[in-house]
């Protein structure tokens, strides 16, 4: 009997130990839906600063960055949530405001195909000294447009740190996302993307 009894509280022991350690059921389901997440970035660019500055963000996460002219439909269809970076070259303009590839695609692509529901972030270039009233215009852009066809904008950041006097990039007193400076601020863009990047993975975007 005191045999039966020891065994029995073995048998206890080594179930509640392993239940103890074993990973619950949410966790699970966490770690499957960021290991499954697709995630792309995609920049245009007109001087190479935008280029530049997608490369730290690749880095940071550990993606390939992708000129949207040599992007497909069907690749972006495919995504779960998708980084997108712009220059402001047309200033002032109310809309086709980086002088890239983006202003076709905006107005061409995106109204064909259904991105409603996918994760966006959003990241601008521009120049604070010289175009202090338009800075990172085109990222609005790129906002207004992502967010009306359905899109979850993430990754809003502070404005604190920046000399500039007005943006379309701005909503309520802060970025629609990454806003860099690659004329004036240039040693401070890889450190705001890495923050950047890690601020995305606490919401959830990856």
């Amino acid at each position: 009997m005191k045999l039966f009894l020891a065994i029995a509280a073995v048998s206890c022991l080594s179930k509640s130990t392993t239940l103890a350690f074993a990973p619950s059921a949410q966790n699970n389901v966490r770690s499957a839906t960021a290991l499954n997440a697709k995630v792309g970035i995609y920049f245009s660019t007109s001087t190479g600063n935008t280029e530049t500055v997608a490369g730290y963000i690749s880095e940071a996460a550990g993606l390939e960055a992708v000129d949207i002219g040599d992007a497909t439909d069907n690749e972006v269809l495919g995504l779960d949530s998708i980084i997108v970076g712009a220059p402001t070259w047309h200033t002032d303009c109310e809309s086709e405001r980086s002088g890239t590839s983006w202003d076709s695609w905006l107005y061409d692509n995106l109204p064909n195909i259904d991105v409603s529901g996918k994760n966006v972030a959003v990241f601008g270039v521009g120049d604070q000294a010289s175009y202090d009233e338009y800075y990172c215009d085109a990222a609005g852009e790129l906002y207004d447009l992502f967010e009306g066809a359905g899109c979850k904008m993430m990754g809003f950041t502070s404005t604190d740190g920046y000399d500039h006097s007005s943006s379309k990039a701005e909503r309520d007193g802060k970025f629609i996302g990454l806003m860099c400076d690659e004329d004036n601020q240039y040693d401070l863009s890889e450190d705001r993307a890495k923050t950047w990047v890690a601020q995305l993975k606490g919401e959830g975007f990856f």
